[in-house]
């Protein structure tokens, strides 16, 4: 065995994850070896090539908080930006932007080469070499050593990958590429229980034999909104994606082939995504539905290739060509890429702390779809916060761990190590307790003092960002200190609106809180005198309506602190008298960090929390 060098951080895989963990350990100071297979596919958009959407969207806004990448890149590939859920609360606002495939992998590479303390090496890890608990390093294919204090495993898909088309399948970590299997057989002798889940990509069409005027055209925002708190504006070409739908006759070739389906067939056995599923299971679980929606997507300005939304499939390629051409616009369709699932190795997260460090083995990271999670922004999320977590625990300083209340990153990761998943684990608004706290537009006023205290954010950055918590706040100072009279052009233009006049005096922040008046109706009457930005201005207006509501909240996460504060001691003894077999095995399985954490396994119930909480004030589990 040949030693080439040793490294403080090693991260094995460059995708969404292992771009945001290597970036962080870097410019954090450590000295950085990023693996990958193929240097060519870095941050490759291996499904849909676009980031964000309904709860992702806050995600990417949370890495930028916190001096993350993703969003960065995003603005610059991105070819289309649409702010989703307009019509709803702002709790539920999300950004969503079509990226560009090869500008996305263009400019995260010049970002990744140009970040110092960062070498980037095409190997393939096969091996975690792990001494008395203690990461040591890791082997290469071609038997190289490489030391390091830490390692931070991501390999996306890569885990003894197996692509099914049909009932052919060959083993692969993406179409065209070769799997990670002895890197698998590595944890597993580390002692980590591995399981298996599933995913899938749908057909790409030929532009060329689209006929887009029998589809329904959707463009984006204009002026398109930024993901990036730092991006001043979006410069590439906006392109319009279309909607077209299934129908009867393509439910009619599916249902009548599903004998040659590798997951009705009984061939794939790992879990798929049931928020995302397969066209198959769509049209055979929604019999009921006459058609599904299918959003033609543009893999790029200088492809000719559009992703297939909404028909994810492995059905044989024939079976494929045969229901894609029932599909209005799509009669005279050529398929340039069929769609295919892909079977793969995960590690059940539960084994994991919330430093994503995993349990009984120092210095040994997993983020990604390793820890059950299928898309780029969870896996990004768990990456940066893996390399964050590296970094400090080298440095001898204490780990960064998100509440629930703080960001969607901290319900991600709280729910895997707590709850753990059996199936791909996805990102919704509805598995946040405060989601009126975890906005889309506030992502910076949570988080970016955190990333300004690690060494994430540098000082111009956070500087812009204290000028503009200090406008905020100005603001909403002045709309409650105003106090504005009753006027006839005032009372006018409050009846034209739809609500009632006012008939003694009020401050503006008042008037603000009716539902159908808006920062702009303020602003003709009793203008600031800042010259205050449109983001500024929408901030302040989901403040003042909404404030009541997050004060609620608010008192939520207090009384939640209560039970987050009743710390667990690590060696504290779970086989307690008056606890169930199962119960205990859980609370051993998770090893909850407090009582709060301890509430939300699930299978512990209420009477097993009392007895627990007794226990731990009296000292009673500890061990001697």
């Amino acid at each position: 065995m040949y030693k080439e060098k040793d490294f403080d951080i090693i991260v094995v895989g460059a995708g969404h994850a292992g771009c945001e963990a290597a970036t962080a350990c870097a410019k954090m100071g450590l000295s950085t070896a990023l693996f990958t297979i193929y240097l060519d596919t870095i941050a490759q958009l291996s499904c849909n090539p676009a980031i964000g959407g309904l709860a992702k969207g806050h995600l990417v806004r949370e890495i930028d908080a916190l001096g993350g990448i993703m969003a960065k890149v995003t603005d610059m590939s991105g070819i289309q930006f649409r702010m989703l859920n307009r019509s709803k609360g702002p709790a539920v606002w999300s950004l969503r932007a079509q990226a560009d495939r090869i500008l996305y992998n263009v400019h995260m590479r010049k970002l990744l080469e140009a970040t110092e303390n960062l070498a980037i090496k095409q190997a393939m890890v096969e091996e975690i070499v792990v001494e008395n608990g203690r990461v040591k390093g890791v082997i290469t294919s071609l038997g190289v050593f490489y030391g390091a204090k830490a390692v931070i495993v991501t390999p996306g898909t890569f885990l003894n990958g197996l692509i099914h088309i049909g009932l052919d399948s060959f083993e692969a970590g993406r179409a065209g590429e070769f799997p990670s299997k002895r890197l698998s057989e590595s944890l597993k002798k580390l002692g980590l229980k591995i399981g298996r889940l599933k995913t899938g990509t749908p057909p790409r069409i030929d532009a060329k034999t689209i006929d887009f005027s029998k589809t329904e055209e959707q463009w984006g925002d204009f002026p398109p909104p930024a993901f990036s708190y730092s991006t001043e504006e979006i410069t590439n070409p906006q392109v319009p994606c279309y909607i077209t739908y299934t129908n009867e006759r393509t439910h009619e070739i599916i249902l009548n082939n599903l004998d040659r389906s590798p997951l009705y067939s009984g061939k794939i056995k790992g879990i798929g995504p049931r928020y995302c599923p397969s066209i198959e299971d769509k049209v055979v679980k929604f019999r009921e539905k006459p058609r599904h929606q299918i959003f033609l997507e543009p893999e790029g300005l200088s492809r000719k290739e559009y992703y297939a939304n909404g028909i994810p499939t492995s059905l044989p390629y024939d079976v494929q060509i045969a229901f894609v051409r029932t599909i209005p616009g799509l009669e005279e369709a050529e398929i340039m890429r069929p769609g295919y699932a892909i079977e793969y190795d995960f590690v059940y997260p539960t084994q994991i702390n919330h430093t994503l460090e995993v349990k009984g083995i120092e210095g040994l990271y997993l983020a990604g779809q390793i820890n059950g999670t299928s898309g780029y922004e969870e896996a990004a999320a768990q990456g940066l916060m893996a390399g964050i977590n590296a970094a400090l625990k080298i440095k001898g300083k204490a780990p960064l761990i998100l509440g629930r209340d703080e960001a969607y990153i901290g319900v991600l990761i709280d729910d895997l190590v707590t709850k753990g998943t059996q199936e791909p684990y996805r990102m919704f608004t509805s598995r946040a307790e405060f989601r009126l706290l975890l906005r889309h537009d506030n992502a910076d006023l949570r988080l970016r003092e955190y990333g300004y205290r690690i060494g994430l954010v540098d000082e111009e950055t956070y500087e812009k960002f204290l000028k503009k918590k200090q406008a905020l706040e100005k603001e909403i100072k002045r709309l409650k200190t105003t106090i504005i009279k009753p006027s006839e052009q005032l009372n006018k233009a409050l009846t034209e609106v739809g609500t009632t006049p006012i008939e003694e005096a009020i401050s503006l922040d008042k008037i603000l809180k009716r539902p159908e008046v808006t920062y702009e109706f303020i602003k003709k009457f009793a203008p600031s005198q800042e010259n205050l930005t449109k983001e500024i201005e929408e901030l302040v207006e989901i403040h003042i309506k909404y404030e009541g509501y997050i004060a609620k909240q608010l008192e939520q996460v207090e009384r939640m602190k209560q039970f987050e504060e009743k710390v667990i001691p690590a060696d504290f003894d779970f086989n307690l008298p008056g606890l169930s077999k199962e119960v205990i095995q859980k609370l051993n399985e998770v090893r909850p960090r407090t009582i709060g954490q301890a509430m939300r396994i699930p299978g512990v119930t209420p009477a097993a929390i009392s007895i627990l909480m007794v226990a731990v004030q009296k000292g009673a589990g500890s061990k001697k």
